[in-house]
Order: C-alpha cells, then sequence, then structure tokens
C-alpha cells in the first residue's frame, strides 16, 4: 500500500518503477548506451584511423603487436590500431541490427496484424508461408540469401530482416487474435467503426508494448548473425571493419595473437548480453504493468 501511494505521488509510471528496480535490466541499459556512444562518437573517440598501416605496427618478425601503451588493444595482421578498428566495428554493427531490427518488426507487424484481423483465406495464406519459412535455418537462409546478392552493409542488413520477421509475425498474429475477441472491439465493430479506426485506434497501441519488447532483444540477435555472416565472408566487406570480419581476418592468428579474436569476441558478447538483458528486463515491466492495469 504504501509503496503504491509512494509510486501515485512520485508520478513514476508502474512500468517505469518496476524497470528501475530490475538491477540486470539496469546493467543491460548501461551496456547499451556504451556501445551506442562508442559508435556514434568512434570518430572522436578512435585514437588513429582505422585504415592506417602503421611501420612499427608490426613486429620484426611481421606479427601483430600485443597491446601496450601505443596501442591500448594491440595491433592487427595489417599493423592497424585494433582499438580504433573495434569502435569503428561497432558502427556497422549497430547499424546492421538496428535496420535489420527495425525492417523485421515491420514486416512481422503487418504480416500478423493482416493474418489476425482479416483471417479467412488470408490468414490461411499468410500464416501458412510464415510456417513455410520456419523450416528453414535462419543463419543458412542467410548466407544463401547473401550469397546471392552482392554483400554489402545495406544489403546485409535487408537479408537479416529477411530471415527474423518470423517469429514477430507468429507472436503479433496470436495477439491479434486474443485481442479480436475482447468486449471493446466487438463493441466497436458492432457500432460500425472502420477498419482503419479499428486498427490504429484499438488493435496497435495494444501491440506497442510486444513490438517494443521485440525491437529491443531482436538487436541482439542481429548483431550476432550480421557477426556470423561477415566471419563467413557474405557479411560486411573489407574496408569497413565489423566485428565479425576482424575475427575471420585473425583467425590463423589465433594462438600467436589471442587478443586479435579475443576483444571482437567480447565486444560481440557485451552488446548482445546488454540488449538481451535491456530487452528481457522490458518485457517484465511492461507485462506486470498490463496486469496491474
Amino acid at each position: 500500500m504504501e509503496r503504491s501511494l509512494r509510486i501515485a505521488k512520485s508520478g513514476m509510471p508502474r512500468w517505469l518503477e518496476r524497470f528501475l528496480h530490475n538491477k540486470a535490466g539496469i546493467l543491460g541499459f548501461l551496456g547499451v548506451v556504451v556501445v551506442v556512444c562508442a559508435a556514434l562518437f568512434a570518430p572522436y573517440l578512435a585514437p588513429y584511423d582505422p585504415a592506417r598501416q602503421f611501420f612499427d605496427g608490426l613486429s620484426l618478425e611481421g606479427m601483430p603487436l600485443p597491446p601496450s601503451e601505443k596501442y591500448p588493444l594491440g595491433t592487427d595482421l595489417l599493423g592497424r590500431d585494433l582499438l580504433s578498428r573495434l569502435l569503428y566495428g561497432a558502427r556497422a554493427s549497430l547499424l546492421v541490427g538496428v535496420v535489420a531490427n527495425g525492417v523485421a518488426v515491420l514486416i512481422g507487424a503487418f504480416i500478423g496484424v493482416t493474418a489476425g484481423y482479416c483471417r479467412g483465406w488470408i490468414e490461411v495464406i499468410l500464416m501458412r508461408f510464415t510456417d513455410v519459412m520456419t523450416a528453414f535455418p535462419a543463419l543458412i537462409l542467410a548466407i544463401a540469401l547473401a550469397a546471392i546478392l552482392k554483400p554489402s552493409l545495406w544489403i546485409v542488413a535487408l537479408v537479416i530482416a529477411l530471415v527474423n520477421w518470423i517469429w514477430i509475425a507468429r507472436a503479433v498474429h496470436a495477439q491479434v487474435l486474443s485481442l479480436a475477441k475482447r468486449e471493446f472491439i466487438e463493441a466497436a465493430l458492432a457500432m460500425g467503426a472502420p477498419t482503419r479506426r479499428t486498427l490504429f485506434r484499438h488493435i496497435l497501441p495494444h501491440l506497442l508494448s510486444t513490438l517494443l519488447v521485440f525491437g529491443t532483444l531482436g538487436i541482439s540477435t542481429t548483431v550476432l548473425l550480421e557477426a556470423a555472416l561477415s566471419f563467413l565472408g557474405v557479411g560486411v566487406q573489407p574496408p569497413t571493419p565489423s566485428w565479425g570480419g576482424i575475427i575471420n581476418e585473425s583467425q590463423s592468428y589465433f594462438l600467436d595473437a589471442p587478443w586479435l579474436v579475443a576483444f571482437p569476441g567480447l565486444a560481440i558478447l557485451g552488446t548482445s548480453l546488454s540488449f538481451n538483458l535491456l530487452g528481457e528486463a522490458m518485457r517484465d515491466a511492461l507485462d506486470i504493468g498490463d496486469r496491474r492495469g
């Protein structure tokens, strides 16, 4: 009772109060802020040009240099500063992650809402098509599409979006079917409300929390998928630095220069974990808010 009064007096929404009490969610939020700032301010944070090859960036034997005062995370096989390449690589990973997941959410929401609201043969066709797409492994399908199309930053984002909308469509479809049975939807239809008004005033607002959670959690998946495609050579192409591409270039130096694989791997892991923690916390907070009214 006292807690409810305190929240009411502060004017803080219940979902926000719930989120602020989730330590894992706060940790994920801070991690996301760090990665976003690294990507946005890479030109100011990077000590060197990521494509610059230093004459003293390799040992006398032609091997990459370990972390030092001049090169905080060491150098790569061409004598380039690894820290600078990781900071600029964050741009590629986040750009692909945000764009690809945003397009996937739009596609999934459109198919799910259309199938759930129109019903009939439209629902059958759209959901059976979704079931067929589910049968294809996402990574294999993404590799095939990326190999057919000319790999580039935007093509990789499009390819990832085309394989990531499936689960969003299924979740939205199920929620629309549930909403269609609610009293306020039946009342709106009985009063002769047009389709556009029913969708935008009564159905879509109830889907925002679901789409927001998918929009956050999905970035983790798209970052991992982009790294996998770049590692396999069908993702972001050189000279644009990407975390998966850095690992691909450095795999032959795994034993002699482990930092070349460890640091980009930790960047991928940290980014994916941060978005996962943030998405899970937002899902819990929004679910609690919905249940409490």
